[in-house]
């Protein structure tokens, strides 16, 4: 009896030195969504307009990371616009600004053909919200980071 015990010890310290360790690889605090800059907007495959640019993110923690996933859902004034999922592999600095070029393909469905392309001629404002999670590795952890984002932008054709 009392060396099945003794087995189950070193079992239960590795266990609980691993959870630790896990633990302290989680970021501190999130990583900031600051803006997409370099929008640039074309005719894209399948007709819906091709929205690409540079989207601007702060890493406000002391360790280095990864990033290994981007998944959004681009919301324009409510409603669901355009579904960004990519896997880049870049290196993100400890206590710096990074960008990832991003590509989305508006889905003018959604929005109401005339009245998008309307208001792209125009150049109306919209509200755009960004919401999803990025993925990165830290010390060799994945962990999800939640993204919720909103801004106002000015598109113009």
């Amino acid at each position: 009896y009392l060396c099945f015990e003794m087995k189950t010890i070193p079992t239960a310290a590795w266990s609980v030195l691993f959870l630790l360790v896990a633990a302290g690889c989680v970021p501190d605090e999130r990583i900031v969504f600051k803006n997409i800059r370099e929008i640039t907007v074309e005719p894209g495959p399948q007709g819906d307009p091709l929205v690409r640019g540079l989207a601007l993110f702060h890493n406000p923690n002391r360790v280095r990371m990864s990033l290994r996933e981007i998944n959004l859902e681009v919301f324009v004034d409510g409603k669901k616009a355009a579904h960004v999922q990519q896997r880049p592999k870049i290196r993100i600095p400890a206590r710096g600004d990074f960008s990832v070029p991003i590509e989305m393909q508006l889905s003018l469905k959604e929005l109401g053909l005339l009245n998008t392309l309307r208001n792209l001629l125009g150049g109306k404002k919209y509200s755009l919200r960004y919401v999803g999670y990025l993925r990165v590795r830290v010390h060799g952890v994945v962990v999800k980071v939640p993204v919720d984002y909103q801004d106002e932008l000015r598109l113009k054709i």
